[in-house]
């Protein structure tokens, strides 16, 4: 039985956390988001010259490759490293990128105004990373440890979630009268401490207690 080409059997995976489909490198700011996204999460792979929906088009590689490159040094501060490798698959070029994970360093990008700003992988999207995210990548690269204390207000909050299951950032602010910053800063300290964990959508990130059978 002869043996599956190995891109095919990343495209029959389908789009996902770790794996992205582009047709072709339009758009360098684009794909940066795309860049940043993987090393701000988990890492990831991107297929260039694959359709959304897993059909093979090509590219010509060697072009490809350096818009990837430029899209990496000048859209992605600091610049994301990434490795590029050829195939042909059915007489067609594809570039598969590899980009690992980097937590020492939190990846920006320009968003759809120019601004450049954070951006996470969730499922199959890029999606801007929010306060608490933020204050968590910064905690985690300082190294320094958490001075947490288990407070009234704390208390209350965790008394709420086994109720009510999980909470928004604008609830969570009601239910402790912090500020957003102070909401952000215990949000991101319960998330370290494994105490919680966050759900990240495309509309507003929902908060909840930390389950150690999914995780």
């Amino acid at each position: 039985m002869k043996k599956q080409h190995p891109i095919k059997t990343l495209i029959a995976q389908g789009e996902h956390q770790q794996l992205d489909f582009k047709f072709e490198i339009s758009d360098a700011a684009k794909i940066a988001r795309s860049l940043v996204a993987f090393a701000n999460t988990d890492g990831g792979k991107l297929l260039i010259g694959v359709k959304d929906n897993g059909v093979i088009a090509g590219v010509r590689s060697e072009e490809e490759k350096f818009m990837m490159e430029n899209a990496a040094l000048r859209f992605c501060k600091p610049e994301v490293q990434f490795t590029a490798k050829a195939w042909v698959v059915d007489g067609k070029h594809i570039l598969e990128i590899t980009i690992p994970p980097n937590p020492l360093h939190t990846h920006r990008a320009p968003d759809h105004n120019g601004s450049f700003k954070a951006f996470v992988r969730v499922n199959d999207q890029n999606l801007l990373a929010n306060g608490v995210l933020m204050k968590v990548w910064k905690k985690r690269q300082s190294g320094k440890n958490i001075h947490f204390e288990y407070s009234e207000v704390v208390q209350k909050l965790l008394a709420y979630l086994k109720e009510i299951e999980s909470v928004t950032l604008s609830e969570t602010k009601i239910i402790t009268g912090l500020s957003k910053f102070k909401v952000e800063q215990l949000l991101s300290d319960l998330i370290i401490l494994e105490i919680i964990e966050m759900r990240i959508t495309e509309t507003e990130s929902h908060f909840l207690l930390f389950n150690t059978k999914t995780n």
